[in-house]
């Protein structure tokens, strides 16, 4: 007979002790049997582990932070911050700060003591300066490897292409891309090598833990590096494995660290890690690429523009101006891929009067309108987002933030003007041509609609910005 192992009794067993590392994959083997599968390590012979097609991750180190030091050297080595919108939240420490004890999306007011015992340089978070930063790390990889063989996964992450590296020298490799992009941008970077992009994380995360051992490039090239490497990784690190079902997986199946899962079949990943996703994730950590490199996404389905206001606004006035101030921004990025909408969907979240130590977001509501025609024409947008503020503000509410959305996009080509109107109404995209071209040489919205406002007392607060440096004629960092 085979033994029947179920959850309740896997579980027992764990807490129990009878099992930890090396017997949960005995256990595993049993619950296969049971299932009528093939236990794991004969799926892993049959995908066969090939590192003939290896990738690799670039990863910026404490990214917001190294922008911030590169116009500032006297911050180096010394703790720094980077704060959220509204300078609410710390969403970047460096190495000294975390090392202090600062706490990751941890409220601003709250590290303040802190903050100042220890003399943290904060700033608040300055977005030219870090997409343009971000843009040249990313240009200097496209330089170095080709355009094809680069994939941006975020603003401050991307995955390589290595497959033509063939036999030569991978971790020497990695350290001349780290060296290189450092010398030409000045931002400091982790590699990780591997070949699988979860494998690549992994190899990543360890780069970073031991920065001097490693010199911030890790290479998984064979069998043992890779069980090595999972090994030394907690599970609830695995890119792919959230919280919970990193907790799932600790206390009913046992499985504290990534070589653990990586010992598990494929049939266990779709049935306990979300299905398909689960199994490409085991799949993965034995060494079998399932997520090939993507192409750059250049047109976008959807386009929003969110902001958070200043201060709470209670005003219908200072709403209608945000709204129309982020429609704007929206049909700009609209233009800039050559698009044009069909749906613009207004939201606005309400402030939430609660006096507990919780945070809570507080009431959203949205509405959205199908436009007659789909445009690009930010006069155009403005008007029914105008109207649907209208619908959606309530007398004597207080209101923290407020977003447009645009959505069923189509190309602007295939946009007919109509035949029934002046030939004056459809020579609009000269008209916004003009605009972007005079704000983007100029910035700071030099030309807009005088439904944005003129004050803008609502605008997000940026207390603590630095210069523009890269971004500004006015800004440019002055030497001497």
């Amino acid at each position: 007979m085979k033994a029947i192992i179920n959850r309740s009794n896997f579980s027992s067993l764990l807490k129990s002790g009878e099992f930890r590392k090396d017997k949960v994959i005995q256990k595993h083997n049993q619950f296969i049997n049971c299932s009528g599968l093939q236990p794991g390590d004969k799926i892993k012979k049959q995908m066969g582990f090939s590192p003939t097609s290896m990738k690799a991750i670039i990863d910026c180190n404490n990214f917001y932070c190294s922008c911030e030091r590169l116009f500032l050297p006297h911050l180096d080595k010394k703790p720094v911050v980077v704060l959220s919108n509204n300078d609410g939240c710390i969403i970047s420490r460096s190495d000294e700060a975390k090392k202090l004890g600062v706490p990751m999306a941890g409220p601003y007011f709250q590290a303040k003591p802190l903050i100042q015992k220890h003399q943290i340089a904060t700033f608040s978070s300055n977005y030219n300066l870090y997409g343009d930063l971000s843009w040249r790390v990313m240009e200097t990889l496209r330089t170095i490897l080709g355009k094809e063989k680069v994939e941006v996964y975020s603003v401050d992450e991307c995955f390589l292409d290595f497959s033509g590296f063939g036999g030569q020298d991978l971790y020497q490799a990695g350290i001349e891309i780290r060296e290189t992009v450092e010398r030409w941008t000045g931002i400091k970077v982790s590699v990780g090598i591997a070949p699988t992009k979860v494998l690549c994380k992994v190899a990543n995360h360890l780069a970073k833990k031991n920065k001097e051992e490693t010199r911030c490039v890790v290479v998984l090239n064979n069998e043992a590096e890779i069980a090595t490497a999972l090994q030394k990784t907690p599970v609830g690190d695995i890119w792919g494995v959230g919280r919970q079902y990193a907790e799932k997986l600790r206390q009913a199946w046992g499985i504290y660290d990534g070589y653990q899962l990586q010992q598990m079949s494929e049939e266990f990943g779709r049935s306990q890690l979300g299905g398909v996703v689960g199994a490409r994730l085991v799949r993965e950590l034995k060494g079998v690429s399932c997520n090939d490199m993507e192409e750059e996404l250049t047109q976008k389905k959807m386009i929003a523009t969110t902001r958070m206001f200043g201060t709470p606004v209670t005003n219908l006035g200072d709403i209608k101006e945000a709204v129309a101030t982020y429609t704007s921004r929206a049909a700009e990025k609209l233009r800039r891929q050559h698009g044009a909408a069909r749906v613009i969907s207004v939201f606005v979240v309400m402030k939430e009067e609660s006096h507990s130590v919780s945070f809570n977001r507080g009431a959203t509501r949205s509405l959205y309108a199908t436009l007659p025609t789909a445009t690009s024409f930010t006069h155009e947008l403005i008007k029914p987002a105008i109207a649907l503020v209208d619908e959606l503000y309530e007398k004597g509410r207080i209101y923290k933030k407020a977003g447009v959305m645009l959505s069923g996009i189509v190309p602007d080509e295939s946009i007919q003007g109509n035949l029934f109107q002046p030939e004056t109404s459809n020579c609009g995209r000269r008209l916004m041509e003009a605009i972007d071209n005079i704000n983007f040489s100029q910035r700071d919205d030099i030309l807009k609609f005088a439904s944005s406002g003129l004050t803008r007392d609502w605008k997000m607060r940026q207390e603590l910005r630095s210069p523009r440096y890269t971004t500004r004629w006015e800004e440019l960092y002055r030497v001497g």
